[in-house]
Order: structure tokens, then C-alpha cells, then sequence
């Protein structure tokens, strides 16, 4: 994946062609964007073709050192582990991650910009609407990467990422960060205007497209690091039909735990699974390493979070499987081979993975309800969950109650156990996902690593390496780089 060619930070597109004669084509150089159909052929690449799992999991705190048993591992495995940068662009690193996201967004721009120029553009609406929320996706990642946490205090004030709306039609243009207030706004604008044109009818594979569920599911994501709680429970409530999301998680005890190692492989991306709310292909070396990588799931964690009764007095179900000493790995991810060309023998290994899933939005509306002052409404989400991953669940034995809560977490105070339960429950869910990343960084988990030798990393709440470092190209377009 190192043909392509970067003169600016959003250069991320051109391949094989100079500057001035690709900006003067259609990003698309098949065809001229003069049909639904063909804007809607440009929007299946309005999403990051890139994986973030491989960075973020290894920065987090469900990595551990497994040893020197294992292939020492790549950049993107090795430096994220001792929360250093990261300097290649290889594919599952953050440098790939953040060019990935521009060239979506590029894309996404381009099509605004026909369905803004064609002579009907009621008949785009759907693709606008795709366009637009596809937008705001890539620049959130982006803020939440790479950029500090939202916070209202000094969101106004701290350096944000470029913001970009319009089709590149310069060379090394010029881009300003602004602030993480600023791109939450804009962040908002398309979001909200995008959503309500959405038309899940417009695609022929809804699951790999912001369909409405998605777009929800998104929605409140994003407001969930906003901080405006009753959005958050808004939009949840609206991803499946009544705001019955329990129905609709991931049936691990009843089908997933029954399933051979083959099959387990093969359903969990699969767009049929209800709990898929969006996927996405990508270049990734992500399935075929993420068991055996040094810095990964180990021993230890497998224990705390797969082996060990949690708050519900029981164990989750969870299938583990061991790829050779201490490789284990939770069966989600399968890679497929993309040849070339049809008679090519080499080509790139590709990963599907889940954007957006029913667990998470369960898991954000459950949070917004504890920060709202909701306890009950959160801890009755939180059982409805730990139904489906229980084996035999009884809520008379396995409900949560502020018993549980107390004995296990060493705390009286009701909403701050439940806190920790979901935090928990998130965890073993998302593990090998990259997703705890994510509660690390809104609620300032600090982060130990530690190596075989007795090496000790820390990572504490204001550390700045928590903020991933943008490219060295991108000064190229006069962006400031994070401090260090």
C-alpha cells in the first residue's frame, strides 16, 4: 500500500499522476460525476479505508508484553505500546489512519460539490445526506485522535484538526487546525442536516453505508463526547425501532457460543448480523495479526475480564481460542486477499470492520442515563446486556444489585459503580476491537504498560502523548504539529 504519492496532507489520492493534472480531473478519473448513480459509486469511498484497531488496542490498557516467544512485532504494534510516534505509514498505523480519513473526506467533498453544480438536485438528496454524515465521521475520528478530548472548558482554546469542505483544486493549499470547538460545530452542522435526508432504500448494502441506523448510532457517539447526555439517550432510542436495543445485540449465547471456530469467523462482520449497524472494508493486516502480536491480549487481562466472575456473580461466554503461548484471541476478524488484477498472483490483504455496533449504542445510552441522574434506566440496560452474554442467565441470581456493586468495586456510591460495571462490560465486549481507547481517553484512565524485563510506561490523564502526533507531511500545508 506505498504507491500513493504526498505532496499535501490531503494528497492522499494521488496515485501515479502529477499534482496539476489530477487536480484538474474528477476525483473519480472513470467518469464524470453526472448521475446519481455515479456519485453514489464515488460515496462507497467516503469512509476510512484504514484500521485504527491496530493502534489503539496496543495503546490501551488491554495490551500487555507477551514476551520475546513472539515475532517481534511491527512499528505499528511495538511504539504504540511505549506511547511513542508512530513514523511510517504502513497500513494500521496512525499516520495511514489520518490519510485515510482525508481521502474519504475528498471524496465525500467531491460528491457535495456535483450534486451542488447538477441541474436536479432534489434527486441527490440521499447521497447528500450520505455525504455529509460521512464528513462529520472522518473528522470526528480525527479530533478524537488526534486532537484533545472535548472538553467545554477549553474546547474553545485547544487546537483542533483542519476542517475541510471543499474539493482540493490547489497545490500544498493552506489549512488551519482552528479549535475542537470549532470542528465540533461543524462537526454538528453536518450531521444534522445530513441525517434527516438519509434514504436507506439508496443503497443496494445499507450495512456499509450511514444508513439511519448508523447515522443515529453516530449521532450519539458524538454527543456522548460532547457531553450533552439527552441527545445521546435522543438518537440511541431512535437506531432500532421503540428504542428496543437489547433484541437486537449480538446473540452470543444463544447461536455465537454454538458455533464452530470457522463459523464464529464468519459471522460476526457479516452484514446480516442485526447487531452491524456499519461496516467497512479495508487494507489491513489487522486479522491476521491481532493474535499474535507481542503487544496484545494476554494472560492476564484474559483472566480479569473472560475468567473471573464479574459484578453478575458469573462469567461471560465468550469463546477463547490461543494461536500458540499466550497469543489469544476472541474470534471477530477474518482477512480476505484482493488480487491486483484478475491474473495477478500478489495484491493486499483487506479486514471488514464494525464501525457501529447495537452494544455500543446500548453502552453510550446506559452512560448518558447515569450522567442524567438515570441509575435505574442505565442498570437496567446494563442487565439486559449481561442476559445475553451470560450462559443460563436468572436476573434473581445474575442481576446487577448495589450489593454487587459494593462488594465487587469497594464503593457505595451508586452511579460511580455502575461506572465501572459499563466500563467493564465495554471492555471484555469491544476487546481486540480498539475501542477502549476510547473511554481512556473521556475518562483520563491512566494507562501502565509494563514489559517482560520490569520496564515500566505511564500514561497519565494530561500526558500529551495521548494525543496521536500528525504526519510530518502535514507541515507541508502549514499545519502545527501536537507538542511532545
Amino acid at each position: 500500500m506505498k504507491k500513493i504519492l504526498t505532496y499535501t496532507f490531503l494528497c492522499s489520492l494521488l496515485v501515479n499522476t502529477g499534482c496539476k493534472d489530477y487536480l484538474e480531473q474528477a476525483v473519480d478519473q472513470r467518469t464524470q460525476l453526472n448521475s446519481v448513480e455515479k456519485v453514489s459509486e464515488l460515496l462507497t469511498t467516503a469512509y476510512p479505508q484504514a484500521d485504527y484497531a491496530t493502534f489503539t488496542e496496543a495503546m490501551s490498557d488491554l495490551a500487555m508484553d507477551k514476551g520475546t516467544n513472539n515475532v517481534e512485532t511491527e512499528e505499528v504494534n511495538r511504539n504504540p505500546y511505549f506511547f511513542q510516534d508512530v513514523i511510517d505509514r504502513n497500513q494500521g498505523s496512525p499516520n495511514n489512519y489520518w490519510f485515510a480519513c482525508y481521502a474519504a473526506i475528498a471524496a465525500a467533498n467531491q460528491a457535495l460539490d456535483a450534486i451542488n453544480k447538477a441541474s436536479n438536485p432534489d434527486d441527490y438528496k440521499a447521497q447528500k445526506g450520505e455525504a455529509l454524515v460521512a464528513r462529520a465521521y472522518s473528522h470526528f475520528m480525527l479530533v478524537t485522535l488526534f486532537a484533545k478530548v472535548y472538553t467545554p472548558a477549553t474546547a474553545a482554546s485547544d487546537p483542533g484538526i483542519p476542517y475541510v469542505t471543499e474539493p482540493e483544486r490547489v497545490v500544498l493549499a493552506k489549512y488551519d487546525r482552528k479549535t475542537v470547538a470549532y470542528v465540533y460545530e461543524q462537526i454538528e452542522k453536518d450531521l444534522l442536516e445530513g441525517l434527516p435526508l438519509l434514504n436507506n432504500n439508496a443503497y443496494r448494502s445499507p450495512k456499509y453505508h450511514f444508513n439511519t441506523a448508523a447515522a443515529n448510532a453516530f449521532a450519539a457517539r458524538f454527543y456522548l463526547f460532547k457531553k450533552d447526555y439527552q441527545k445521546v439517550i435522543q438518537h440511541a432510542n431512535q437506531v432500532f425501532p421503540g428504542g428496543n436495543i437489547s433484541s437486537n445485540l449480538r446473540p452470543w449465547v444463544s447461536v455465537y457460543s454454538k458455533l464452530t471456530a470457522k463459523e464464529g469467523l464468519a459471522i460476526y462482520t457479516q452484514a446480516t448480523e442485526t447487531a452491524n449497524l456499519l461496516l467497512v472494508e479495508a487494507p489491513s493486516n489487522w486479522a491476521r495479526n491481532y493474535a499474535t502480536y507481542r503487544y496484545g491480549l494476554a494472560t492476564p487481562t484474559v483472566n480479569k475480564y473472560f475468567r473471573s466472575n464479574n459484578v453478575t456473580g458469573a462469567r461471560w461466554i465468550f469463546p477463547l481460542y490461543t494461536q500458540g503461548d499466550n497469543n489469544w484471541v476472541i474470534l471477530k476478524f477474518r482477512e480476505h486477499f484482493v488480487r491486483e488484477s484478475t491474473n495477478a498472483n500478489i495484491g493486499f490483504p483487506y479486514t471488514i470492520f464494525p464501525l457501529f455496533t447495537a452494544e455500543e449504542v446500548l453502552f453510550n445510552r446506559a452512560e448518558a442515563n447515569l450522567e442524567l441522574g438515570n441509575n435505574e434506566a442505565a442498570r437496567t440496560d446494563l442487565n439486559s446486556y449481561a442476559s445475553t452474554r451470560i450462559e443460563n442467565y436468572n436476573a434473581t441470581h445474575h442481576a446487577i444489585t448495589n450489593a454487587k456493586l459494593s462488594s465487587y468495586y469497594g464503593t457505595t456510591n451508586l452511579k460511580q459503580g455502575l461506572l465501572m460495571a459499563l466500563l467493564d462490560f465495554k471492555a471484555a465486549e469491544f476487546a481486540q476491537e480498539g475501542m477502549r481507547w476510547f473511554d481512556i481517553l473521556r475518562h483520563n484512565i491512566l494507562v501502565q504498560h509494563t514489559t517482560v524485563e520490569g520496564q515500566s510506561f505511564t500514561l497519565g490523564p494530561n500526558d500529551p502523548r495521548r494525543l496521536l502526533q500528525l504526519p510530518q507531511e502535514v507541515k507541508l500545508a502549514g499545519v502545527a504539529q501536537n507538542p511532545r
